[in-house]
């Protein structure tokens, strides 16, 4: 699986249509990024539906409303989300250039005020004020030693002369593991109502360990086709601006793996999946008993789909972070400063680096569970750093190209636990290939933690 850019842009795989006219004004073809990420997840599933001996389906991409799904797909409709940034997430002017800090989770927070040497209830101009006495390197590496979450404004040049971005660079985009033989299972194998050309992961079990945006992005769109996902979080895991998007299409359950108790129950829910999806650093799962030798040995027929922050290999392997952190270490944000000729870190329009890993992690899984049909368990990584080498092979959107929009008459309705809104339309169309789910926006810890029953006819599973 490989992304492709000619002249400065993406170019889709032959056999996508592509539509739309639409590009998000950027210093990197952003919108060619989304419609080729999406296009990888959807020629996956055409592919899987072609399995099953039927013509292979036809692909058609929108521009304007895949770079929608690069936002916020969900609108709501006479109430409000809140904010999704903590108030002293942002960037600081620091000794030696910026540094963004990332305080959305509370003892991310905590960290970064501990190291600033700032009470609890520290405002803006407090922390500003902390910051530009700190040398920027030495604070990034503090609040990290910390457990927080930092990154200093590198340029691409000093990107890829540290020895993270050169190391990121090497890997491929989708870093296969070692492949083991099982016996084979013929076109279904999934726990239960067989697959159809209309729903093709039908009965496919997903166990969805992710959190923030690429993770949740890849499990949503498995869910839309068919798969039964079922998220675990913590007990105190909160996100409100993010639950409409991200639980759509899934069963949210709470575990807490700091217990005993909550650690076993994870393992026999693996025990009756036939997909893992993680978003644990290369050292966490094996901290929790799950190392992939482990998980071999326990679960040999287990699918495991993995992706980080900063890449596999390394010495940020096992670093945390985020889309809006990865921008700032590889030159991304510096480049959209120089670009727009700003005085000051300028990011991506939309935070593409999660959604575009997240569809090419949805790709990599489908592409995985038609091996795995055959007898063969292929896991597969990606990260977000490894995406960013490949959006900034690309050149700056067309001046010239209109402003992507969406109909209005287009949006969906659709009710929430939070009241109603408005969802976007699919930005992919696969020929023959039913996109829906019956499991509505719920939040967070609304499911036990057990695999709901399937329905004998995948068909009862899509509204009417």
């Amino acid at each position: 699986m490989e992304l492709t850019v000619a002249s400065g842009a993406f170019i889709v795989p032959d056999g996508v249509r592509v539509t739309g006219a639409g590009s998000l004004e950027s210093a990197f073809d952003v919108t060619g990024l989304a419609v080729a990420s999406i296009a990888a997840a959807a020629q996956a599933l055409a592919e899987l539906v072609h399995l099953r001996g039927a013509p292979l389906p036809a692909v058609t991409v929108d521009r304007d409303v895949a770079s929608a799904w690069f936002g916020m797909s969900f609108t709501p409709d006479g109430w409000q989300l809140p904010s999704p940034w903590d108030d002293l997430a942002g960037d600081y002017p620091c000794g030696g250039g910026w540094i963004r800090l990332h305080t959305n989770a509370p003892h991310h927070r905590a960290a970064a005020l501990n190291v600033l040497g700032l009470a609890p209830e520290s405002g803006l101009a407090q922390v500003a004020a902390a910051v530009a006495a700190w040398e920027g390197e030495a604070l990034e590496a503090a609040v990290v030693d910390a457990k927080g979450c930092a990154a200093m404004m590198r340029s691409r040049s000093q990107w890829l002369a540290h020895p993270q971005g050169a190391g990121v660079a090497a890997e491929p985009l989708v870093r296969w593991g070692s492949s083991r033989r099982v016996p084979p299972a013929g076109k279904h194998l999934g726990k239960g109502a067989p697959a159809t050309h209309a729903r093709p992961l039908a009965g496919v079990r997903v166990l969805d360990l992710t959190r923030v945006i690429a993770g949740p992005v890849a499990t949503r769109f498995l869910a839309q086709y068919g798969a039964q996902v079922l998220r675990i979080d913590p007990p105190d895991w909160r996100e409100p601006a993010l639950e409409a998007e991200m639980t759509l299409g899934k069963n949210c359950a709470r575990l807490d793996a700091k217990t005993a108790s909550g650690m076993d129950r994870p393992k026999e829910l693996l025990g009756e999946a036939d997909i893992l999806v993680h978003g644990y650093r290369p050292d966490a799962l094996a901290g929790l008993g799950l190392s992939d030798e482990e998980m071999a040995r326990q679960y040999p027929g287990l699918l495991t789909v993995g992706l980080d922050a900063y890449g596999w290999s390394g010495p940020w392997a096992a670093r945390r972070g985020f889309d809006s952190l990865v921008q700032m270490s590889c030159g991304i944000a510096e480049a959209g400063m120089a670009h727009f000729g700003k005085d000051r870190p300028t990011p991506l329009p939309v935070q593409a680096l999660d959604h575009s890993t997240g569809y090419l992690l949805a790709a990599a899984t489908i592409h995985a569970w038609r091996e795995r049909l055959a007898g063969q368990v292929h896991p597969a990584r990606l990260s977000l750093a490894r995406t960013a080498v490949e959006l900034m092979k690309s050149g700056p959107s067309n001046p010239d190209a209109p402003v992507p929009s969406v109909e209005p008459a287009a949006m969906l309705p659709e009710e929430t636990r939070w009241g109603p809104g408005l969802r976007l339309p699919p930005a992919v169309q696969v020929s023959g290939v039913v996109a829906a789910t019956d499991v509505e926006a719920r939040g967070y810890g609304w499911a036990p933690p057990v695999w709901p029953a399937i329905p004998a006819n995948p068909a009862d599973a899509v509204p009417a």
